[in-house]
């Protein structure tokens, strides 16, 4: 991990969003159904799904706005064909990865350009800053709620996750992308319960920037974040608290 938290820097700004509440809540219906059409409408089988559902249940999102994301997403009730597309660009030298979910890819795609295009950005070709990141599990823990870090540590890598970091009130567990079942499974029955898991976009490395093009990054990504299209902005720059401040 280099000594950065990957939560902080792909989290970014989420307060915002979470203000934001029609929007939010059309993203993760986006999310479940997503989730409910690759894996199955089971959460205790569908891993993706159930997380999707714990987020959404997070931010109250009401339960029939849940069960109706997830039968679209079956197939037991009429919905949009969403398509997941990736759009990749660059602040400068920082690559950002933008993961989308739409029913319309022209439209969508025409949206992210102009953001990167008004915001000193440039919008690039598939594969141009992908292979700058990986695909990787990464999970969340309350290092308050479980205090014990030797337990949460022995846990997390018996179950063959990559690294084990502590910052500030949180654990920071990695795993290879095909593990992050297996690494989930063995926390959960241990009692430890993340605070968030997903399969994420986590970049190689760093690009350390000045504070004023942080906050222009971090701008960039709120606006790309904004679109109801958008499910998760990633980038490799390194956000620090003090780009966080307002």
């Amino acid at each position: 991990m280099a000594g950065h938290s990957h939560s902080a820097n792909i989290a970014v700004r989420k307060g915002k969003q979470d203000a934001q509440r029609a929007k939010l809540f059309s993203k993760l219906s986006r999310y479940i159904m997503i989730a409910a059409k690759n894996g199955g409408g089971d959460p205790d089988t569908n891993l993706r799904l159930r997380y999707a559902i714990d987020k959404a249940r997070a931010v109250s999102m009401p339960r029939d706005n849940i069960e109706r994301a997830v039968k679209k997403g079956t197939g037991e009730l009429a919905g949009e064909t969403l398509d997941e597309i990736v759009y990749e660009g660059y602040y400068g030298p920082v690559a950002i990865m933008v993961e989308t979910m739409t029913d319309n890819r022209n439209r969508t795609g025409g949206e992210v350009r102009v953001a990167f295009e008004k915001n000193g950005g440039s919008t690039g070709t598939p594969g141009c800053v992908s292979y700058l990141f990986e695909r990787k599990g990464l999970f969340v823990i309350d290092a308050k709620k479980h205090a014990d870090e030797d337990e949460v540590m022995t846990v997390a890598l018996d179950a063959e996750a990559d690294d084990f970091q502590r910052y500030g009130n949180n654990y920071e567990v990695t795993c290879d992308a095909s593990k992050f079942p297996s690494v989930l499974e063995a926390l959960t029955k241990a009692g430890i319960e993340p605070v968030e898991a997903e399969v994420k976009n986590l970049p190689k490395s760093q690009i350390d920037v000045d504070v004023e093009t942080g906050k222009k990054i971090l701008k960039l990504i709120d606006i790309l974040d904004s679109n109801d299209d958008v499910q998760n902005v990633y980038t490799n720059a390194n956000i620090t608290e003090e780009m966080l401040a307002d």
